[in-house]
């Protein structure tokens, strides 16, 4: 006999267990069919010890099952404890084969030859069930798998790791421990990674616990009389690998086909696309439901909620959604935003870079957003401001102040700005102010790089339209939008590695590069060596003297870190000269300025060679370097004791550690980077950088760890803040082993927290390192500013 539900779950992951979860709290007749032996199989092969976050942080969780932040094992037992309490009604290795019908009348078959009916199905079989898998000869040899359960489990392997996602980066580094991995990434980076994993990639690389080969194409996997070789084609040719283990995380895709049987329709034929689902979650099939990964929706909260709500909508409640009372909050007060739908429809109206979002995708860009509606002329921020937030202008408009002269440039409804902050890491190029009936929303750079990398669409119109602002902000004010757009058809965004040549002396001059972020290094052949002449950071460009003279390079131009340049072809940048005589005079000018600055630069040899010092340091990333002039220092070590006396006994300056260059020395202590390494994967969200440009941390920070793994320079610390004593506290009381130390905190329960230099931000002296210097050899500097400070001794 046909056994009947009301509703039947398919897909035990966290979307399918909370809808289960929440029909039987409920008293909802339902079943929940699991393909696996186990609940959630998808986090079940997670690799063992993984640590699982629970983002959106601001969301709140609507499920009758538990979840926050933690391991793998400690999740899927309160998984577990939670189903047998609400006594969930599940059959496992029940794999769905085949759902037939619509609302009120659904057959569904398993493997087995099971038939269950159902009047509703609810859809959460993400997306793991449909591997990609590695298509080459040899691929089905014993020694590939898809899946790393347990690191541990692998010891004095020769392993490739083939793939660049967040699964790819933590299996292979996760097997660094006690095997040799090789990574093998079929593109030039790791953008689709969490800034996180990518950082941690990076560094493994740069460190040598990791291989990786860019723009690896494995060709074929064969076996040989002493083991397995992978064939790989790269940039270098065919490299053969000695292989005992190859691990290919190659994604996945949705299972198009079941999908599609079940009358399920897709919205296009990109292999990516998922099924459009309506606001209660149902398909296109009347009666079938789809929540988490499938539906585009792959974080464990939203899909938890999903499958919480979608529940309700079957039980014909309409619950608001879980995210409406923060929003409502956000909207409070603008004309026109009484109930949420109604903002969502008129910002995605109004924004065009905002259409191509899901509802979702909308609903936490808001989320991580601030809506502002400031007075006519009020300033929204100020030139060489070191704010990175993005702007997109909902109503009313906004004017840029982009010349010398006060001429301003406006920015209409539906526009946006702040992308050259955003993606260059560096001041604020211009001055904005509000217009009349402004209403903007202000989304932080963390969330806006997230929402950059994973909506292609929205990454296009936002590097179409910093290109064509660089090119009128550092070349061409006076040109008009037809010769821009002549121009930026031209354009083209090249990326190169720390120490990668973007032109060499003597070449051609066939391109202009604006560095769009990073820094390069300037330098000529002088007496058969290589001598450093200039530094040129993010937002400036390279390359227009050999357009200027027709001659051929006079310089060899190296990325000093990892570096994204627009080059602009030749011929079109000289049309736009020839038509326009203010950018030919402007370009002469930097031509002339550049000939000039060489020209000294050779004969100061020191100069150079501090230069080449402050790139090999990694400097050309920094913003604010604590200096020391050896030869006035007299190893007090003062201003370690007043950077630990301001900062809660938790010291964040290293004296004695660092890089030295003559008489400086450049100790550990950060650097206030550009694009702060820091601030990736920092759960919280708490560390921020200051208009003025100090990078620091806020109370909000939970110890996890990250930022201090993410820092290349060493310069964090985990530590628990202390208090100081007085004088008068150690002198009467003993308090504290001398005078400003107090007793130190112990105790298993004390948590630890980040600590790093903001440069005494809130107090008006200014760095307390530099205030207590005796001899004044301490000195915070710019890179630029390092080399006066050596020149002046």
């Amino acid at each position: 006999m046909t056994e009947r539900f009301r509703v039947a779950i398919v897909g035990s992951g966290p979307g399918g267990l909370s809808a289960a979860a929440h029909a039987a709290a409920l008293g909802v007749p339902h079943v929940l069919l699991e393909a696996a032996p186990q609940l959630s199989n998808t986090i079940f092969r997670y690799q063992r010890g993984k640590f699982v976050m629970a983002e959106p942080g601001v969301l709140p969780l609507r499920s009758d099952l538990g979840f926050e932040a933690g391991s793998r094992e400690s999740i899927l037992e309160r998984w577990d404890t939670g189903a047998e309490e609400l006594k969930l009604n599940v059959r496992y290795r029940a794999e769905v084969t085949a759902i037939r019908g619509e609302r009120g009348g659904f057959e569904i078959e398993t493997s087995a030859g099971e038939r269950v009916e159902a009047e509703y199905v609810v859809l959460g079989i993400g997306l793991q069930g449909n591997l990609r898998k590695l298509a080459i000869p040899g691929a089905d040899a014993p020694i590939v798998q898809y899946q790393l359960d347990d690191p541990d489990e692998y010891a004095d392997e020769r392993i490739v790791v083939i793939g660049a996602g967040d699964a790819a980066i933590e299996n292979a580094l996760a097997l660094t421990a006690r095997n040799q991995v090789t990574q093998l990434n079929r593109r030039d980076g790791f953008d689709r990674a969490k800034d996180g994993n990518q950082s941690a990639v990076l560094k493994a690389i740069e460190n040598g616990t990791l291989g990786c080969i860019y723009n690896a194409n494995p060709e074929r996997l064969e076996q040989t009389d002493d083991g397995y070789v992978l064939v790989v084609a790269s940039d270098d040719g065919d490299q053969r690998l000695p292989v005992d283990r190859i691990i290919a995380r190659l994604g996945a895709t949705p299972p198009r086909r079941f999908v599609e049987a079940c009358g399920i329709a897709f919205p296009s034929d990109d292999p990516a696309a998922v099924p459009e689902v309506s606001e209660t979650y149902e398909s296109n099939v009347p009666g079938l439901h789809i929540v988490g990964a499938l539906a585009g929706y792959p974080l464990i909260k939203q899909a938890m909620n999903q499958g919480y709500e979608v529940v309700e909508y079957i039980e014909g409640r309409r619950p608001e959604p879980a995210d409406a009372p923060l929003l409502k909050a956000k909207f409070d007060g603008v004309p026109g935003w009484e109930d949420v739908d109604t903002a969502l429809t008129q910002i995605r109206e109004s924004v065009p870079v905002l259409a191509p979002l899901t509802n979702l995708q909308l609903r936490e860009f808001l989320l991580d957003s601030t809506v502002h509606q400031p007075a006519p002329g009020e300033v929204v921020f100020l030139k060489n401001d070191y704010t990175d937030t993005f702007y997109s202008v909902v109503r009313g408009g906004v004017e840029i102040e982009v010349g010398d002269d006060g001429s301003r440039i406006p920015v209409a409804q539906g526009q946006f700005f702040g992308e050259m902050g955003l993606i260059s890491g560096r001041r604020r190029a211009a001055t904005v102010y509000a217009g009349d009936g402004c209403v903007l929303i202000e989304t932080p750079r963390r969330s806006m790089r997230k929402l950059i990398n994973s909506v292609e669409a929205v990454r296009r119109v936002i590097d179409q339209t910093f290109l064509k602002r660089a090119i009128r902000s550092q070349l061409a004010p006076e040109a008009d939008e037809a010769s821009l757009d002549a121009l930026a058809e031209s354009a083209e965004l090249r990326s190169y590695k720390r120490g990668e040549v973007l032109f060499r002396e003597g070449d051609a001059g066939e391109d202009l590069f604006l560095i769009r972020t990073g820094s390069v290094t300037v330098s000529r052949t002088i007496g058969d060596k290589p001598v450093v002449l200039a530094y040129v950071p993010a937002g400036q460009y390279v390359g227009e003297m050999a357009l200027v003279s027709d001659a051929p390079r006079s310089a060899t131009v190296e990325a000093a870190v990892a570096v994204e340049a627009i080059t602009l072809a030749a011929d079109p940048f000289r049309r736009l000269m020839a038509d326009n005589p203010a950018v030919r005079e402007r370009v002469d000018r930097v031509y002339k300025r550049r000939l000039s600055s060489n020209a000294a630069a050779r004969s100061s040899d020191g100069d150079n060679s501090v230069l080449a010092f402050l790139m090999e340091q990694g400097l050309g990333e920094a913003t604010d370097v604590l200096v020391i002039n050896e030869s006035l220092c007299v190893g007090c070590d003062q201003c370690e004791r007043a950077c630990a006396a301001t900062h809660g006994e938790v010291g964040r300056l290293n004296r004695k550690a660092g890089a030295s260059f003559a008489n400086l020395h450049v100790p550990t202590s950060c650097r206030h980077c550009e694009h702060p390494h820091c601030m990736k994967d920092c759960p919280p969200d708490a560390i921020r950088r200051a208009a003025t440009g100090e990078v620091y941390i806020t109370d909000a920070c939970i110890g996890c760890g990250n930022c201090e793994r993410n820092c290349p320079y060493g310069v964090i610390q985990m530590g628990v803040p202390q208090e100081s004593s007085s004088l008068l506290g150690w002198l009467m009381l003993g308090l504290g082993d001398e005078p400003g130390r107090a007793p130190k905190k112990t105790g298993k329960n004390l948590q630890k927290k980040a600590a790093k230099c903001d440069m005494c931000r809130d107090l008006p002296g200014g760095p307390a390192c530099v205030r207590a210097c005796p001899t004044g050899a301490a000195q915070r500097a710019s890179p630029e500013q390092f080399i006066r400070v050596y020149r002046n001794g």
